[in-house]
């Protein structure tokens, strides 16, 4: 295997994120001649250039020499960054009290996020390397990380000790250099706009005839993605084929390490975060924000560079779990990361996940003998519930049977994200992939679309805009909706409904427009207006309704029905929930959107069969039930992806909603690490390599 390929170290319950290899030339990790055992904590090195290869493997497997008597590591090597520790390079050396040595730097690298076991012995240190204040000469001054590639020899970065202690202000985010502009990675604005489309009920009214509730469709479809920087391996563009047009983005990671999620849980959790440090570009920035029962920023906002990646690499690996689940001060720190950065990327959002319920904030409280309803908007942050911070949706990720559905459902409501039900372990990184597939693909931001009725009697009734807000104003004569941001090739459907006077010849009856904001370029976009009119002859005969504008009812049929079902099975009547549902299938298959073949129709009608499955009992409903059916609630009225279910059922990553990009990124999620969709019994101690991807 090359100096560039991939390795996953697994020891017991530890599973190490990926990580590049940095070794120049040689095809084994470590000094010739040394067998390979993985620590439990492994930090990459810092590799000459990060690139995502296309590894193979043989009939035999390519899994490298592992030793049978423990370690096997040389004396003479770093167990975290494997590089070789001669006295006299310059580079001070820590010995433990279990005897295992390491880099200085390495070590306190990997302490400071509070780990204090060995990670070749998992032996529990009494005695760690010395923590310098962040007040100190020492710990202000700048030094370069071991093996940094040469042509990156003038730059310098802030010494790891510097961020042992939190600052009160989070106002230490790395610049927005634009150093890679000029090397390569090109952002320029959207290469086309929005396209809107308009579809009436039905194509002809006779003329003497009114209606009040006539429906019309409005379509929308954003721009076309960039056509290398999600499907490309290779994270550095050349110049010459640099076609990049996505805005980079900030995103927190606020991850609960709490005692549940220790074991297979943490482990996993880490490789899925390795995935999302590996496959953010140089201009994007990160932090990760663990919280238990308290909660603690592990690096400030940084950019995904070659050595941005080794500081967040060595700060997951280094998570362990203990404590309680204090949700609401892991949002409040994670906000606080965005309020108080001093430079922003056009695209931000935080993504949540945790396995379990708010043990601080939403204890049980009684109120005149009665248990009180908690105010699940309170764990928001008041700056991204009221919009103080400017559109920074929180996409929730509810992991496992016993996290609290209903506050995580609410917490990307209000905020504005999505809200995904990992039922099985293995889908945690699957999950994460296709969220910042949408992510990393951001084309539209602030986008409204506005509707002014033409004809002079002609009025409109009700928006049905799901998750976006809207509003009628001036007589009934005029309509907003907020749409807010569109991902890349994301579309987007909105049910409006106006009346019909009588009229001679044609009606018109709309003029639809949209105006938003370029991510990158910051301007305005207003795309040309589509006027829709239909025609009025003296007779009208036998006509279809259009299969568009019903295909749409159904989805929001579907989901009325999900919220009435949810609503009954909250008050025990899961009987009359599973008829809620039988009655929406029905309907659908007797549309005439089902009898055309729509696969939006067969999606939804297997959802909530699905659904119905999850509602058998009381136990079935408050364990799988609730968080699927939320889950689908978010993703109908969002119109965006969300993962719902066990990783092992297809309809886990549902192909509605998703986006090319989406797509794209769980493609890659899903070929890189095979170890994910195993049986947890089934894992072994050993390196494992993904098997190349197929063609598509």
């Amino acid at each position: 295997m090359g100096g560039s390929g991939w390795r996953k170290a697994i020891r017991g319950f530890n599973l190490c994120v990926y990580s590049p290899l940095a070794a120049e030339g040689g095809g084994d990790v470590g000094p010739p001649g040394a067998s390979y055992d993985p620590p439990a904590a492994l930090s990459p090195p810092d590799p000459p250039a990060l690139q995502l290869p296309t590894p193979t493997q043989s009939s035999s497997g390519l899994r490298p020499r592992v030793s049978a008597s423990g370690s096997g590591l040389s004396k003479r090597t770093c167990a975290i960054c494997l590089t070789t520790m001669t006295p006299g390079q310059g580079h001070a050396i820590f010995t433990a009290e279990c005897s295992h040595s390491f880099h200085f730097h390495c070590i306190t690298s990997c302490v400071k996020f509070g780990n204090h076991v060995c990670p070749v012995c998992r032996a529990k240190w009494k005695e760690i390397p010395f923590h310098v204040s962040s007040d100190s000469p020492r710990a202000r001054s700048r030094v370069n990380p071991v093996n940094m590639n040469r042509r990156h020899a003038h730059m310098s970065f802030q010494h790891p000790l510097l961020h042992n202690l939190e600052p009160c202000i989070f106002n230490d985010d790395e610049t927005l250099d634009t150093t890679f502009k000029t090397s390569g990675v090109c952002y320029n604005g959207s290469i086309n706009t929005v396209e809107i489309k308009t579809y009436p009920e039905y194509s002809a009214i006779p003329e003497s005839i009114s209606t009040d509730n006539f429906t019309i469709l409005i379509h929308l479809k954003a721009p076309l993605g960039p056509r290398n920087e999600i499907s490309s391996k290779n994270v550095y563009v050349d110049a010459e084929d640099s076609r990049t047009h996505r805005a980079p983005v900030d995103i927190v990671t606020v991850l609960d390490v709490s005692g549940s999620m220790s074991g297979m849980k943490l482990a996993l959790l880490k490789q899925a975060m390795g995935f999302v440090i590996q496959n953010l570009g140089p201009l994007d920035r990160l932090s990760v924000i663990a919280f238990s029962s308290t909660a603690r920023r592990l690096f400030p906002l940084s950019r995904m560079s070659e050595f941005g990646r080794q500081e967040a690499f060595q700060a997951v690996n280094s998570l362990t779990t203990s404590g309680g689940t204090n949700i609401t001060e892991g949002l409040r720190k994670g906000a606080k990361v965005i309020e108080e950065r001093k430079e922003k990327n056009p695209v931000c959002s935080i993504i949540l996940l945790s396995d379990g319920q708010d043990t601080y904030l939403l204890s049980p409280t009684l109120h005149n003998g009665q248990h009180t309803q908690p105010d699940y908007r309170s764990l928001v942050p008041s700056s991204i519930r009221d919009r103080t911070v400017h559109n920074v949706p929180v996409h929730v990720f509810g992991f496992g049977s016993d996290h609290d559905s209903i506050s995580m459902h609410s917490i990307s409501e209000t905020s504005g994200g999505t809200f995904s039900f990992i039922e099985g372990e293995g889908a945690i990184q699957d999950a994460f992939a296709q969220c910042i597939g949408g992510l990393l693909s951001v084309v539209v931001q602030e986008m409204q679309v506005r509707l002014e009725c033409l004809h002079h009697n002609v009025q409109l009734g009700c928006i049905k805009s799901g998750r976006y807000a809207s509003w009628v104003t001036d007589g009934r004569r005029s309509g907003t909706i907020d749409a807010g941001d569109l991902y890349a090739d994301e579309e987007r459907d909105y049910l409006v409904s106006v009346n019909v006077p009588p009229d001679h010849h044609e009606t018109h009856l709309l003029r639809v427009s949209c105006v938003y904001s370029d991510p990158v370029t910051k301007e305005v976009i207003n795309p040309a207006a589509v006027e829709l009119k239909i025609s009025r002859p003296e007779l009208v005969g036998s006509q279809t309704m259009s299969i568009e504008v019903d295909r749409q009812r159904n989805r929001l049929q579907a989901a009325e029905a999900m919220a009435e079902a949810r609503a009954s099975a909250e008050h025990g009547e899961l009987s009359e929930a599973v008829r809620l549902l039988e009655d929406c299938r029905k309907r659908i298959f007797e549309s005439e959107a089902a009898k055309s073949g729509d696969q939006l129709c067969a999606s939804l009608d297997a959802e909530l069969k699905e659904m119905q499955a999850r509602m058998v009992d009381r136990q079935h409903y408050e364990a799988m039930g609730r968080a699927y059916v939320l889950s689908g609630l978010s993703s109908h009225l969002c119109q965006r992806a969300t993962t719902r279910g066990d990783s092992t059922n297809s309809g886990s990553f549902t192909q509605t909603y998703q986006t090319p990009s989406m797509v794209d990124m769980l493609q890659r999620s899903q070929t890189f690490s095979p170890a994910t969709r195993q049986s947890n019994s089934k894992m072994r101690h050993t390196l494992s390599f993904p098997a190349r991807p197929k063609p598509r």
